[in-house]
């Protein structure tokens, strides 16, 4: 569908970083979000050659964008047609998105697991407290059953991060898994589990986990039928006997992630979530329903400007995840087609 372009950066053209990549963990206001923010704009801009082709097709002018609202996102559709880096050499690691058969799938091409490891842990202490204090239990067969996860590079650090012996895996070892958490009644116990995983676990031992952390990640992967999330929520709640269900909100193209107690997500201080327009995917809207654009920092070495397929809704520093795009590309795509 897309032409492919030369994917080459001269080495001797590839700048400094604008930023010591630590310095986005510090940020506390929005002064120092959109200083970072405008400087990794101008470093993408010029050694990121995919987002240098697609500003180009939009004739911007970099030297108007004064304000991290003005900067355009690239369309998320890109991570399964080209490679999108800001350097030049091999990755470190390789992530990518699940997909049935043959299905083209997204790959982000990792210079720097540090950076990730840091964003991950940082954005779960946010919330949550050191990980350390937690059993962490993580149900996410149709994830362990490929390569190229970063939920499962994330969780695996988690749980090699964990205090407790505990800590683990489980495919379909729900005897297990309800013998693990039955063991560790009183303490912090984090469970991380795909959605249709959580369902089956709990329509057959129904455990009390209302002194848990019960996180669900997404996803039937064809499993059951799709739901909406408070219904999901409540189904949950309900089979678990606790009074919240958390999510998590991330994908293969990030390197952070927001989470919600409940259905509403909040980002940690280097991650942000603007709305565009279902009708003009070049205009921000508030207080509706559009599609979700993710401004991730850590995001340094890849391209820190996103528009995803997601729809969603901003209110007060927090969203709300609402579904999908019916049609299967991002409308802005095709401005690098032949």
């Amino acid at each position: 569908m897309y032409k492919v372009i030369n994917n080459k950066v001269n080495a001797q053209n590839e700048d400094k970083l604008p930023f010591d990549s630590n310095s986005i963990f510090s940020i506390a206001n929005e002064f120092d979000f959109n200083e970072k923010a405008l400087q990794l704009f101008n470093y993408q801009l010029n050694n990121n050659l995919v987002y240098k082709t697609y500003c180009g097709h939009l004739n911007i002018d970099s030297a108007a964008i004064d304000h991290y609202t003005k900067i355009p996102f690239l369309p998320i559709s890109f991570f399964k047609t080209h490679r999108v880096t800001s350097y030049v050499g091999d990755a470190a690691v390789t992530f990518s998105s699940s997909g049935t058969t043959g299905a083209i799938t997204s790959k982000h091409h990792v210079k720097d697991p540090t950076i990730y490891e840091a964003s991950f842990i940082k954005g779960f202490e946010l919330n949550y407290g050191p990980i350390q204090d937690y059993v962490v239990l993580g149900l996410l067969p149709s994830y362990l059953e490929r390569e190229g996860s970063s939920l499962i590079y994330m969780v695996d650090r988690f749980i090699q991060l964990s205090a407790h012996a505990d800590s683990g895996f489980f495919l379909d070892e729900y005897d297990a898994l309800d013998a693990v958490i039955k063991k560790n009644a009183g303490k912090k116990i984090l469970l991380i589990g795909v959605t249709y995983a959580l369902l089956d676990f709990g329509e057959k031992y129904s455990p009390n986990l209302s002194q848990c952390i019960v996180m669900e990640t997404g996803g039937m992967k064809g499993k059951r039928k799709e739901m909406i999330k408070a219904e999901l929520h409540m189904i949950l709640r309900n089979l678990f006997s606790t009074p919240t269900i958390h999510s998590e909100y991330g994908m293969t193209e990030l390197l952070s992630q927001a989470y919600s107690e409940g259905l509403k997500f909040t980002c940690p201080p280097w991650m942000k979530i603007l709305i565009r327009s279902h009708s003009d995917p070049f205009e921000l809207i508030q207080n509706k329903t559009g599609g979700i654009n993710i401004i991730d920092l850590a995001n340094i070495h890849s391209c820190a400007f996103i528009a995803t397929q997601d729809l969603g809704r901003s209110n007060n520093g927090t969203f709300e995840v609402m579904g999908r795009f019916d049609n299967s590309d991002i409308r802005g795509c095709n401005l690098l087609v032949q």
